[in-house]
């Protein structure tokens, strides 16, 4: 069941619950497309995707940071969202893109998403200097040399009831026009 532009972005929100369900191999590959297909600086097409599937895999990248990660373990589905640092010096923007084309290809499928961040994220909030997120997942994944990790994205089929987006009245301040 795909949607509108506009009922998706309507209607799209973070899930953090997931039915136990998988998403499909042709759901996936659609999501892909979409991301592969992204807008980039200069079309240098910097960025990249792990897709994991494997429970284990799953439950260790939700232990990826000891804050806002441990819901990912519910997920059937993530996605590493990467930008390759040689090819071009906006890889942080080109991937943030590429990953915001995912998420509003998960949501037309009709399947939850959320977006986790990992870049410059320590694994322990209280030790900002000690091993960062992306270090973490560097020892159990194969994460490309001169790759970098942004973002992973948690997908599955959302086990909470659909609501409606809250009004946000202060958004007439977030925009000028002239």
């Amino acid at each position: 069941m795909e949607k509108s532009f506009f009922e998706m972005v309507e209607h799209r929100h973070s899930v953090r619950h997931f039915t136990a369900d998988p998403v499909g191999k042709e759901e996936i590959a659609k999501m892909l497309k979409v991301a592969l297909d992204a807008p980039s600086s200069k079309n240098t097409r910097s960025s990249s995707f792990l897709v994991v599937e494997d429970p284990e895999r799953i439950a260790r990248i939700a232990r990826m940071r000891d804050f806002g990660s441990a819901f990912v373990e519910q997920a059937p589905l993530v996605i590493l969202v990467m930008g390759d640092a040689v090819r071009s010096d906006l890889w942080v923007v080109n991937a943030s893109i590429s990953a915001t084309y995912l998420q509003l290809a998960a949501e037309a499928l009709g399947l939850g998403n959320c977006w986790v961040h990992v870049e410059g994220r320590p694994c322990k909030k209280d030790e900002p200097d000690g091993m960062t997120a992306e270090e973490y997942l560097r020892t159990f994944l194969p994460i490309p040399e001169g790759r970098r990790v942004l973002c992973a994205v948690a997908i599955g089929h959302s086990s909470e009831a659909e609501r409606p987006r809250a009004a946000h009245p202060e958004d007439a301040e977030r925009v000028i026009t002239l």
